[in-house]
């Protein structure tokens, strides 16, 4: 499958799985010319066509497509100029993460097994007016290690090694950020004690090969 019909895919995706509404939300990925595939400005990702994907440099010049790209695209430059193992990078509002961004709660404590070694802490990245560049600033403190971050009063960012991993990381966030709402919302969930931790830790190395970076234990 070429890189835009797969950037396609998950466009459809994301709209489908309700993690976007109407014009919201952004994608790209890295091609191996090391451009970057996006999204057009002002289109429903649950419409959108390889004719709507357009090609920039990773400055953000644009080589192929007549388009306006996405006003977000330096969230998705800056992925790439900090991490080099980065090929996609998925921007969304998903309902339930979107609800802690707007409570001003990273999703930093740690519940479930799998969350944990997915992507670690989620951390919420400072407030910052929408397309402007300080967007992509407040990103900084946890860009050279986060798999994911809430964006305050925005929404969320998933970064990938692949649009499919991209993909399942912003899914996997809206699952557990929906699962610790409705715990929270009965009682007070438990979170995985120090010996769990090193448990899961222990397994995921020797039995999947998984390390998990300290910053985000």
């Amino acid at each position: 499958m070429s890189p835009k019909k797969k950037l396609v895919e998950i466009c459809h995706k994301v709209y489908d799985k309700g993690f976007v509404t109407a014009y919201d939300g952004n994608i790209s990925c890295r091609t191996l010319k090391d451009t970057v595939l996006i999204t057009r400005s002002g289109i429903c990702k649950g419409e959108i066509t390889e004719k709507d994907i357009v090609e920039i440099d990773l400055n953000g010049k644009v080589l192929t497509g007549k388009q306006e790209i996405s006003t977000e695209h330096k969230i998705h430059l800056y992925a790439y100029w900090k991490r080099k193992e980065v090929t996609s990078v998925v921007h969304c509002h998903p309902t339930y993460a979107t609800t802690f961004a707007l409570l001003g709660e990273g999703l930093e404590k740690h519940y479930l097994p799998e969350m944990f070694l997915t992507m670690g802490k989620v951390p919420l990245c400072r407030y910052a007016t929408p397309s402007t560049d300080e967007v992509h600033k407040s990103l900084n403190p946890y860009i050279n290690y986060s798999w994911a971050m809430l964006l305050q009063n925005h929404g969320a960012v998933t970064l990938g090694k692949s649009l499919d991993d991209a993909y399942f990381k912003m899914e996997k966030l809206e699952h557990a950020a929906k699962i610790i709402f409705l715990a929270k919302s009965i009682g007070k969930p438990r979170e995985l004690s120090k010996k769990n931790i090193n448990e899961i830790l222990k397994i995921a190395k020797s039995t999947y090969g998984i390390s998990v970076d300290k910053r985000n234990i």
